[in-house]
């Protein structure tokens, strides 16, 4: 069955930086659209990056742009957020999730099918 893992999630003061990876099985991983979204406590799920199969298009909010880089390994199964100049609104349970088609769309969750169990990530002011 399809598992998507995250970890790397923790504690970090505000300014520094936190590497997430999320570890595919069960599908053929090199062949989805992989997406990171983030859901702070009372506020909906929103959408943080996304990227494409071969890795070579990528999309971000605007609130993360020039802060967070998203990358994939299709050989080890693992899609990456690399999150720099963190700031305490970037505090949120992160979550990645995949989709089968890069389209307009890549910014909404209903589109992807299956996603992880997420991994906490408090940033400290």
């Amino acid at each position: 069955q399809v598992q998507l893992v995250e970890s790397g999630g923790g504690l970090v003061q505000a300014g520094g930086s936190l590497r997430l990876s999320c570890a595919a099985s069960g599908h053929t991983f090199s062949t989805y659209v992989m997406g990171w979204f983030r859901q702070a406590p009372g506020k909906e799920r929103e959408f943080v990056a996304a990227i494409s199969w071969n890795g070579l298009t990528t999309y971000y909010a605007d609130s993360v742009q020039d802060r967070f880089t998203i990358s994939r390994d299709n050989a080890k199964n693992t899609v990456y957020l690399q999150m720099n100049s963190l700031k305490a609104e970037d505090t949120a349970v992160y979550y990645c999730a995949r989709k089968k088609f890069w389209t307009t769309m890549n910014s909404i969750a209903r589109y992807y099918d299956y996603w992880g169990q997420g991994t906490q990530v408090t940033v400290s002011s």
